[in-house]
């Protein structure tokens, strides 16, 4: 409007007017100016907008050596149809009002190796208004995992968070919605089980679907770190979720039910302290009572099909309950065992000779040392005439996937558990395959032919 009036006023045309006419112009030329300046700033203030806030789910796995957020599902607000890991970056922070985590494993970025559009729960679709980022893990990759191991308290849930920008748009995501954790979702993790007044323990159990027969059951107990009232600590602490995978559902037919229960404290907790085996724990009886309602609660259970092992506190505990009730277990698997020999009588040998039994084990374990427990007590069981015990004895605890060295990089000796979970354990004590009906066999494959 200012530019039309002022093109009348330069115009040749326009010179013969009035002094009037130009007076009674040039107000209007002020007023219109005003008008459009007031116009342009309501423009400005409405057009504006406010800093995006993005709102992200994590996803949560179970590895070898234990858990880790290794995706990130990003809320978009709008339908895109491809998605460049490379526009992204991400820090994480890790606090607890627990423990104090040490200032290495704090804070630090994650990498962003892959990217995909997926809908709300990370599944890739074609166009969508989502992104996933897939997120490097690795052993030695504090900094991934949303629990952290704190000395007299076990492993625990931390506060985890992540701040994801897009360094082309400037938008950032820093608002968690939500968690996905594949395995453990497949899992009931609401049980409770009240023993007597001073005992009450909770449990995860996973039951399979569409059952025409009945199926075995899986009794999976943790080791020492992943006591306390949250099922889903033993879950991913050693990756026990796994039993409830394709890979080893399939192998028991229709597939088999999971039970996972959880000490309050740990299994090896006595009267007066911890126990291998000299004095009784105070959870064995509780635990049987739990396992024996279990099964009567689903009569889907195969009774002849029952299953136990544990790892650590948990294979003491597998190996316990086997002690005390030689005839109800059809096989025990049981990895890195702390219940010391010594406290295993000739009498009690004679008892569980005829159990089916899988060890799992490795020579550098410092934590539970095979030359006081695994190795004395496989030969006993031999001497004794056990035709069903296998041994996986191991020189080291290695990394079986090959992505971090392959043999060449060592864990711990004490998490032997890693071949039971994976079900990779596949030698005896000579390191000769295991055979069943003349063909090699994995530890869950051998599980899965057992019955009383």
């Amino acid at each position: 409007m200012i530019g039309y009036l002022l093109s009348l006023t330069l115009n040749p045309k326009f010179r013969p007017m009035k002094k009037l006419k130009l007076l009674l112009i040039l107000p209007l030329l002020a007023w219109t100016f005003f008008l459009d300046a007031k116009a342009l700033t309501v423009g400005t203030e409405t057009e504006s907008v406010a800093p995006f806030a993005g709102e992200y789910k994590l996803v949560v796995e179970g590895f070898d050596w234990g858990p880790a957020v290794n995706k990130v599902v990003l809320s978009l607000g709008e339908t895109v149809t491809s998605a460049d890991a490379s526009d992204f970056s991400i820090t994480a922070t890790r606090k607890s009002d627990k423990g104090e985590i040490p200032a290495a494993n704090a804070s630090g970025a994650r990498s962003v190796v892959y990217s995909y559009v997926s809908d709300a729960n990370g599944a890739r679709v074609e166009s969508g208004d989502h992104v996933t980022l897939v997120l490097a893990v690795s052993p030695n990759q504090a900094i991934g995992s949303p629990i952290q191991y704190f000395p007299r308290l076990g492993n625990v849930w931390i506060d985890y968070k992540l701040q994801v920008t897009n360094t082309k748009t400037g938008k950032v995501w820093d608002t968690e919605s939500g968690r996905i954790m594949p395995l453990v979702d497949k899992f009931d993790l609401t049980g409770k089980y009240k023993y007597n007044d001073n005992l009450t323990m909770a449990y995860a159990s996973y039951s399979p679907d569409g059952l025409q027969e009945k199926a075995p059951l899986i009794i999976w107990l943790h080791g020492g770190g992943e006591g306390g009232t949250d099922p889903t600590i033993p879950l991913l602490g050693n990756r026990a979720a796994n039993y409830a995978s394709d890979e080893i559902q399939m192998l028991f037919g229709e597939g088999a039910f999971v039970l996972v229960p959880q000490a309050p404290t740990f299994w090896m907790q006595g009267p007066d302290g911890m126990t291998r085996g000299q004095t009784n724990d105070i959870y064995n009886e509780g635990l049987m009572a739990l396992i024996k309602d279990y099964v009567a609660s689903n009569p889907k259970i195969d009774a002849s099909r029952i299953y136990v092992g544990g790892c650590s506190n948990g294979g003491y505990m597998s190996l316990k309950l086997i002690l005390e009730h030689p005839d109800y277990f059809a096989a025990g698997y049981i990895s890195a065992l702390a219940y010391s020999n010594e406290f295993v009588s000739d009498a009690q040998i004679q008892k569980i000779k005829n159990v089916p039994m899988w060890f799992v084990h490795s020579k550098d374990d410092n934590t539970t040392k095979s030359e006081e427990t695994v190795v004395p007590l496989y030969e006993r069981l031999k001497k004794a005439g056990a035709k069903d015990v296998i041994f996986s004895y191991y020189d080291h605890v290695t990394d079986i996937t090959g992505f971090y060295g392959g043999k060449d990089y060592r864990y711990p000796g004490h998490w032997s558990w890693i071949y039971s979970h994976a079900n990779v354990a596949r030698t005896d004590f000579d390191g000769s395959p295991v055979l069943l009906d003349g063909r090699p066999v994995s530890i869950m494959e051998w599980m899965a032919a057992q019955k009383k």
